[in-house]
């Protein structure tokens, strides 16, 4: 069974499990997070949250689509993806 788990919510952020201490996030720079307390924590996927990388549900005010929507869509309509 793994001991980490990410959900990719449609059209919101991803949702990640997993037991305290076992994931470490880190910025561009190389400062760490703390998770403390934190089993579960999402990620926002769309660029809105004010509170980056944590999701604050910024997603549902400005109509985020997911990209994996956006290719579906494209491939539906005989478009190849673009890049």
């Amino acid at each position: 069974m793994p001991t980490v788990k990410i959900t990719i919510r449609k059209n919101g952020p991803y949702r990640v499990e997993a037991p305290e201490g076992s994931i470490e996030l880190v910025d561009a720079e190389g400062n760490q997070y703390d998770l403390s307390g934190k089993p579960a924590f999402s990620l926002c996927r769309c660029g809105g949250s004010v509170n980056k990388p944590f999701c604050d549900g910024t997603h549902s005010k400005v109509g985020f689509q997911g990209a994996e929507l956006a290719v579906k869509k494209a491939d539906t309509a005989g478009e190849m993806p673009k890049p």
